[in-house]
């Protein structure tokens, strides 16, 4: 199990719900004024941005990096691949990726990826991520939670040191014996500066936003042009 599959796997405990609806709102606000007939949604999760933008009769693919999401896409008849961006085919009019996929990524990997993502945008089209704020690292991210059911606990422990947020994940699983099965990995963050967005050789920053998802001012909205 990879440490994107253990987030999977723990998703549904971290009380992130309303914070994901959230924000397909506000991407599906940003991409009504525009002329749309096809997406990609790289680091699609369970698919439920797709399923929203299908239903206004937009034509979506979804890619993650992580086969448990993927599968997730596909028992729901969703067109969905476990493939990397560098890996992916096709043009899109849009291509998103929603709730910090970008901070997943250190600079070097980062500037591989949006390289990849203007190869696949149609000319003029638009690419919308968001990235965590320094204030959304150290003063959101960063601490402990935990959360238990009567078959599952998971603890998470944050720290945000170096402009890294290290964050470990420690789920247990209870098994048909009444035995628990123990899963345990470490996910890093990266916070960038808004200035590595600005020196693309393939898209342009046309749009910059600080909104506030779990408080004041923790997000930044990024819309690209293809240059």
């Amino acid at each position: 199990m990879t440490n994107l599959d253990l987030y999977a796997k723990a998703e549904h405990l971290l009380g992130i719900e309303e914070a994901t609806e959230a924000l397909y709102d506000l991407y599906r606000s940003e991409l009504d004024d525009k002329d749309v007939k096809t997406l990609l949604d790289v680091g699609c999760g369970r698919g439920g941005f797709m399923q929203r933008m299908i239903s206004d009769g937009i034509k979506c693919k979804g890619i993650d990096l992580s086969s448990d999401m993927v599968n997730a896409c596909k028992s729901q008849g969703l067109d969905a691949q476990c493939i990397d961006i560098a890996d992916a085919t096709g043009s899109y009019d849009a291509i998103v990726s929603i709730f910090d996929v970008l901070n997943f990524m250190d600079k070097d990997a980062l500037l591989s990826f949006l390289e990849s993502i203007s190869k696949r945008l149609n000319d003029d089209g638009v690419f919308i991520a968001d990235i965590n704020t320094l204030y959304g690292f150290s003063d959101v991210a960063e601490g402990t939670m935990s959360k238990d059911t009567e078959d599952e606990f998971l603890c998470v422990e944050a720290e945000f040191l170096n402009n890294e947020l290290h964050t470990f994940f420690t789920l247990f699983v209870k098994n048909e014996d009444e035995s628990f099965t123990k899963y345990h990995d470490k996910i890093v963050q990266y916070f960038h500066k808004i200035q590595i967005f600005q020196k693309l050789s393939g898209l342009k920053l046309v749009e910059k936003q600080t909104f506030s998802l779990y408080d004041e001012k923790d997000k930044t909205l990024l819309i690209f042009k293809k240059k």
